[in-house]
């Protein structure tokens, strides 16, 4: 009943604004309030210890249930030997430790058990600071409404656009970092914060943004690659020039070995390594580049997909807004 008394809130907000959206569109946002609890590392920690409680809780009701079962068939067993009094006496011990049982599960399980509880004493601290950087950036960024999606409204559909759950982690994340910052460090921040919020307003710059990012991160595999061979190569060229001079010194002293030479051996080993490791960065490089290749074409697509979406919006908004212009009496 509370999910469609939200809706149609919703819907009844929405028309009452209509006249305004003539002139400048609703701007609407949207979190994800578990998944922000997720990014939290406070709320992570608390909630493992707060598990660990519950997983020591549901042991000892396992045990419980055990023990129980084991009086019931012992009962069983012993049944035609028992007299009437023992029997009942028996089957009270039993029922006893039932509702013992019943009511230390409702206690550690039920609605208003200790589970539940300290779940509530842990999260509201957190949704508190929620709340207020959400105000802050609907503030900032102009939103109109801002909607929670693990919340009881049902969202049939949401744009992964419009979720700002990412933002109220950062700004949850820079006000810890905040506390412990030098002026210096504290402008500087702002200015990369003021930086960032400029790419997440504008997805376009975005994906550039991305991309560049990952032509950066391949050049610098590449240079990883290229210093990897060159440290081999020195590897396998210092071995070499061991081996002459270890040769070079034995004739000197007359004290070549009449038994089978394995250097040249060892030194065959250690090439036919270092040619394999060899192929194996060329393939190791020439797989990071295809996908990186791949990884960029998709964006291309995806960004050429996005600009025509843009495109074919407007086209019809525009077409929409003619369309009322010239049915408007």
């Amino acid at each position: 009943m509370k999910k469609y008394i939200l809706l149609a809130l919703f819907v009844t907000l929405a028309v009452t604004n209509n006249v305004n959206a003539q002139t400048r569109g609703i701007k609407v946002g949207y979190i994800d309030m578990e998944y922000i609890l997720e990014k939290v590392p406070d709320y992570a920690e608390a909630k493992n210890q707060l598990e660990q409680k519950a997983e020591k809780w549901k042991q000892e009701i396992e045990t419980k249930k055990n023990d129980i079962a084991k009086l019931k068939e012992a009962l069983k067993t012993e049944k035609v030997l028992l007299t009437k009094e023992l029997i009942a006496e028996r089957e009270e011990e039993i029922a006893f430790q039932e509702n013992e049982l019943l009511e230390y599960t409702q206690k550690k399980f039920g609605p208003n058990g200790e589970l539940i509880v300290q779940k509530a004493v842990l999260v509201k601290p957190i949704q508190d600071q929620v709340f207020n950087v959400v105000q802050d950036i609907a503030e900032a960024k102009k939103y109109d409404y801002i909607f929670d999606k693990s919340s009881d409204l049902t969202m049939l559909f949401a744009a992964k656009k419009h979720d700002i759950s990412d933002r109220v982690v950062s700004a949850l994340t820079r006000s810890e970092k905040r506390k412990e910052m030098t002026a210096k460090q504290l402008k500087l921040e702002e200015e990369r914060e003021r930086k960032q919020d400029m790419i997440d307003d504008n997805p376009a710059l975005s994906d550039r943004q991305k991309q560049v990012e990952e032509r950066k991160a391949a050049r610098l595999k590449m240079i990883e690659d290229k210093k990897l061979l060159a440290e081999e190569k020195k590897a396998e060229a210092e071995a070499n020039r061991k081996q002459l001079l270890e040769e070079k010194n034995n004739k000197k002293s007359g004290t070549v070995s009449d038994k089978p030479n394995t250097d040249n051996k060892d030194a065959d080993t250690k090439t036919d390594a270092v040619a394999d490791k060899k192929a194996e960065v060329e393939a190791q490089k020439k797989k990071s580049l295809e996908e990186r290749q791949k990884l960029i074409d998709d964006r291309k697509k995806a960004a050429e997909e996005k600009r025509l979406k843009i495109l074919a919006d407007r086209e019809a908004a525009k077409k929409a807004k003619e369309d009322a212009k010239n049915n408007k009496p």
